[in-house]
């Protein structure tokens, strides 16, 4: 049952003596859909303070039978203060602040563009458009990284209805993008094509504040551990054992927020030592320019390599083509799936089959010739002619 009254409080007058007085406003104290009791301020006169108390009621019993929309007061809530409360959330559990920042970083653009500012805002034939246009443009983005902006999406739609802001999520149905229908977005380097972009980086000019020993060292740093940028960029002298020939990435600055230390070739840690040589041990190893300038560093290289950076059927070239180099040269090496999944660093083994691992040119030519000869004769035939060295009877002679 809802009631009114008028909040009590002490005060002193003019003399110190203390006195109690009452509140201007009459208030409204009320049980709550979800069971609570709830005080909300009403007005000065008493009447229609009685009017809302007997409306905050009946509202909440039609809430309980499901007659009136018991999120009302979470849809009056701008986007962009649930997302703050979505962040804090995800934070919570323990996710790293760059998953969380990354997803936001998702979220966020695609409210913005469609100008969802309120729960009610969001439609899904929106969000299937915006990316649907994203992926149209000419440096857009690919169908996996939409599948990511739609899965932040969904995501946080999902966060809304387990926390009881919202009664089902409007995006629930989109399906994501099949990245097999369109061309890969990304492709790896032949092995010739690296050995001239890292001859073309050795004897190229300065760029990016990082001298062509500098660049040569990275690519084949990271072609050859399989490394992504942010981890490149977090090592220092101290990562690498020289003699255990192996380099320690940081949970910190891991994807999978897993320390993770892998092996090295010989000759490769070999040429770290050395280029590490005059080094203090907490001094960055590798020399990167900012995250928003590795694509054109690594195509300006490209050129001057004589490498086509653009999508021709197989996918683009960018700096993280050369981890995608690490995961095809390790399936070309006959490496066992188990193995390269585990340098790769990967949960699933099918990432690192289907999207790691792509086919350099001649393979499918050298796999084919590999075949069983069929011109030849069967065994069963050479026994009849006698081919098999075998006698068949008085009318065979030697040549």
């Amino acid at each position: 049952m809802a009631s009114i009254f008028k909040q009590a409080y002490t005060i002193k007058n003019k003399n110190g003596k203390r006195v109690r007085k009452k509140s201007k406003f009459w208030y409204v104290d009320y049980k709550a859909a979800d069971g609570t009791r709830k005080r909300l301020r009403g007005f000065k006169d008493k009447t229609a303070t009685a009017q809302l108390a007997a409306k905050l009621e009946r509202e909440a019993e039609q809430a309980q039978i499901g007659i009136v929309d018991r999120y009302k007061d979470y849809h009056k809530k701008p986007l962009v203060e649930h997302l703050v409360d979505f962040r804090a959330s995800l934070l919570a559990k323990g996710n790293t602040v760059q998953y969380v920042e990354q997803t936001l970083n998702r979220i966020t653009p695609v409210f913005e563009a469609c100008k969802f500012v309120y729960w009610k805002d969001i439609d899904a034939s929106a969000v299937q458009k915006h990316l649907a246009d994203m992926r149209g443009k000419k440096d857009g983005i690919g169908e996996q990284t939409s599948n990511y902006y739609l899965q932040g999406i969904k995501q946080f739609c999902r966060w809304m209805v387990r926390n009881q802001r919202a009664s089902e999520s409007p995006v629930e149905h989109l399906g994501k993008v099949n990245v097999k229908r369109g061309h890969r977005a990304r492709r790896a380097f032949e092995p010739d094509e690296l050995r001239s972009l890292l001859e073309a980086a050795e004897s190229g000019p300065e760029r990016f504040k990082a001298t062509g020993r500098q660049r040569a060292v990275l690519y084949r740093f990271a072609a050859e551990t399989g490394l992504r940028a942010k981890e490149l960029r977090s090592l220092t002298v101290s990562s690498f054992d020289f003699e255990k020939h192996t380099v320690t990435v940081r949970a910190d600055d891991a994807k999978n927020s897993i320390e993770s230390i892998l092996p090295l070739r010989a000759d490769t840690a070999e040429l770290m030592r050395t280029f590490l040589a005059d080094k203090l041990p907490g001094t960055r190893a590798l020399a990167m320019p900012c995250k928003y300038r590795m694509a054109d560093m690594i195509r300006a290289d490209c050129k001057d390599a004589g490498i086509d950076c653009e999508d021709s059927g197989q996918g683009k070239i960018d700096f993280h083509s050369l981890r995608h180099t690490t995961g095809s040269l390790l399936a070309a090496s006959g490496v066992h799936p188990k193995v390269a999944q585990s340098i790769m660093r990967h949960s699933d083994i099918n990432l690192t089959m289907s999207r790691y691992t792509h086919i350099f040119r001649g393979q499918e030519s050298e796999a084919v010739a590999k075949l069983p000869d069929f011109s030849l004769p069967s065994k069963q035939s050479q026994k009849a002619t006698g081919t098999d060295g075998a006698t068949v009877g008085s009318a065979y002679k030697p040549a």
